[in-house]
This record gives C-alpha cells, sequence and structure tokens, in this order.
C-alpha cells in the first residue's frame, strides 16, 4: 500500500517523459494514486503519446492556465475521470529565452516579463483556484516547482524574478487556503536536464558548479528524488506542513561559495 492510495491527482504541465511532472506522475502512480495529466496547444499530442510511457493508463486534458475558459471548464473536465481532487502538481513555467534569460537582465521587455510572470507564478494561484471545487470539505495538498529564488543566478534572469513570485505566491495561498485544509508547499529541485532547462543558455556551468559543491553529490538525470519529494508533500506525511520550500538539490542551498 502506497502513501497516496485512493488520492487523486492532478499534474498540471507534463511534455516529455524527461520532465518533472512525467516523474511526478509516475510516482505518485507507483504510490497508489489515480493521476490526470494536464497540457496545452501543440504539446498536447506529444503528452498523449508519452503518457503511455506511464505505469498505468492516465488520461489527459487540454489546460492553458492563461486561458479563464479553460480554467472555468477545468473542474467539469476533471469531473469526467474522478469524483474530486486530492492534490494538485504545478509543473509550470515559461519565459522567452530570447529575452529573458542569457545574463542581458535589463533588456527584458515587459510583454515578456508579463507572460513569465503569468505563466510562471499567477498561474499557481489561478489553477489552485480552479481545482478548489473539486477539493471540498477534505482539503488536499497543492504542490508546485521551483528553482531557489533567494539569489542571481548566472542567465536565469527574469525567470528568476518569476520563480521568486512564485514562492511568494505560495506563501500566501497557504495563508489564505489553511483553513480550508489545503497545504501549499513548493520543492525547489537543483539544475535537472529537462525540456525547460535546454533553454537557459550557460546551463551547462550552472550544472557543473552544482556537482562540485553539494555535499550529496547531485546527479542532473535523476529526477526521481524531485518526484518523490513531491509525492511526499502531497500525501498525509505532512499534515501541518504548508508555505514551506522543500529543497532537493544534494544540500547546494546550505553551503557557502
Amino acid at each position: 500500500m502506497g502513501i497516496l492510495e485512493g488520492k487523486r491527482i492532478l499534474v498540471a504541465g507534463v511534455t516529455m517523459d524527461t520532465s518533472i511532472g512525467f516523474e511526478v506522475a509516475r510516482v505518485a502512480q507507483e504510490q497508489g494514486a489515480t493521476v490526470v495529466v494536464s497540457n496545452f496547444g501543440r504539446a498536447l499530442g506529444i503528452t498523449r503519446r508519452i503518457v503511455n510511457r506511464l505505469p498505468e493508463p492516465v488520461p489527459v486534458i487540454e489546460l492553458d492556465v492563461t486561458d479563464e475558459e479553460h480554467l472555468a471548464a477545468l473542474p467539469e473536465a476533471l469531473r469526467e475521470h474522478v469524483d474530486g481532487l486530492d492534490g494538485v502538481v504545478h509543473s509550470i513555467a515559461y519565459g522567452n529565452p530570447e529575452t529573458l534569460l542569457g545574463g542581458d537582465f535589463l533588456r527584458g521587455p515587459w510583454e515578456d516579463v508579463a507572460q513569465a510572470v503569468q505563466v510562471s507564478a499567477y498561474s499557481l494561484a489561478s489553477l489552485t483556484r480552479a481545482c478548489l471545487p473539486l477539493m471540498g470539505e477534505q482539503g488536499g495538498a497543492v504542490v508546485g516547482l521551483t528553482f531557489d529564488a533567494t539569489v542571481a543566478w548566472p542567465a536565469y534572469d527574469w525567470m528568476g524574478v518569476a520563480k521568486a513570485g512564485l514562492e511568494s505566491c505560495a506563501r500566501y495561498l497557504a495563508r489564505d487556503l489553511g483553513p480550508r485544509g489545503v497545504r501549499v508547499n513548493l520543492v525547489s529541485a537543483g539544475p535537472l536536464k529537462t525540456l525547460a532547462a535546454k533553454a537557459i543558455p550557460g546551463f551547462e556551468q550552472l550544472e557543473a558548479t552544482w556537482a562540485e559543491r553539494a555535499p550529496l553529490g547531485w546527479d542532473n538525470a535523476d529526477r526521481a528524488p524531485t518526484a518523490r519529494a513531491v509525492v511526499a508533500l502531497l500525501s498525509d506525511l505532512f499534515p501541518a506542513t504548508t508555505g514551506e520550500i522543500v529543497h532537493v538539490d544534494g544540500g547546494f542551498h546550505a553551503m557557502g561559495t
């Protein structure tokens, strides 16, 4: 019997089988959860093929977190597959790599910054709000994915700002949703080889630094430790934890320069 036995989980933002969201869906299934995944647009077809690599078949629903019609229709779309939700995983982020990443922070145009903040930070609130009707009186857990926004990273630029917004958003959601029994936490992973990471100029340099400084070491191809942390936070093992950021980075965040 797994730690998510009987739980109903939405994993929003699964594209490739190298994504953290895919690994979360896999581990969640292994721990007994019923999983629904989402994506949108041209990537939706890829997602529908990729999920066939999961241990069990999963429904795939279309969800663009910047589209108010999609968000309004989400509860009904989910009810076609599950009778409620116990957990939501926010594995969503985007920033135009040509203008927001790469080390030229001052050039970031507002239009692209606004998009990055909406997709990467505000969507945690909009997705959570859309899912609340399915959580009911039993409450549940919301878990998002971040990349430590307490410092300025090389090349990460405006995505670092968006992640700072995500981390702040999680704290305010934790404050407001605690009385409803909904826990909101984030997992801060070290650099992993994902589709999103490929879009970050200079990512290889960051990876090399991580492997040298993390006291536990760091395997940038191993997404399982991050997924296990997400699944643990979705479970009933952390009933009194909310507003927290759990670092899964080999201990890098605790080390000095």
